[in-house]
């Protein structure tokens, strides 16, 4: 077995025990969550700060390949609604170098928020594997969470029918 894999499999053992012993493990998805992380640039963002507007919350990493296909539809999704109704943050999900990572950003054109993850911050909610993405509504509670990769038009109809009343889960395939 690899390096990584191991150091993998210790990160998800580590996550499993931190999610028990502070109870996110079996939480209510209405329960508001926490996030305050510092970007690559050192900016400090809180979720809070995007009350009023859906935040997309999108655990991924270098190394996984349906990750690197969501980027740019990520990308493209931040650009249209970041200054209107809607955000991405990316938290990078494993041991990489800083500026390794910033390098990563910078060659893929990357242009929404990105954080270097690590097992002590606070997520908003379990991160069964990559992609993970999360939908924070404007009201700051977490709607729902989808496991794979995502597309703009995926996240644009998730919100659509949210807001129209629709229930979402059976509107969009793959959200829970």
């Amino acid at each position: 077995m690899g390096y990584k894999s191991v150091k993998w499999r210790e990160r998800v053992l580590r996550t499993i025990f931190l999610m028990l012993a502070t109870g996110w493990l079996g939480a209510a998805w209405a329960a508001p969550p926490s996030l305050e992380m510092r970007d690559l640039d050192g900016d400090l963002h809180r979720l809070s700060d995007y009350r009023g507007k859906w935040v997309v919350v999108n655990y991924w990493a270098t190394w996984c390949p349906p990750c690197l296909d969501e980027l740019p539809e990520l990308g493209d999704f931040h650009e249209r609604h970041k200054d209107r109704d809607a955000v991405v943050l990316g938290v990078n999900m494993e041991e990489i170098d800083r500026d390794e990572l910033a390098r990563f950003v910078d060659e893929q054109f990357i242009t929404f928020p990105i954080f270097p993850g690590n097992m002590g911050m606070e997520t908003v909610g379990p991160v069964p594997g990559l992609p993970t993405t999360f939908l924070v509504g404007p009201d700051g509670r977490r709607v729902a969470r989808r496991l794979g990769g995502v597309t703009a038009g995926q996240l644009e109809e998730y919100i659509d029918a949210h807001q129209s009343g629709t229930n979402p889960d059976v509107a969009v395939a793959g959200f829970k």
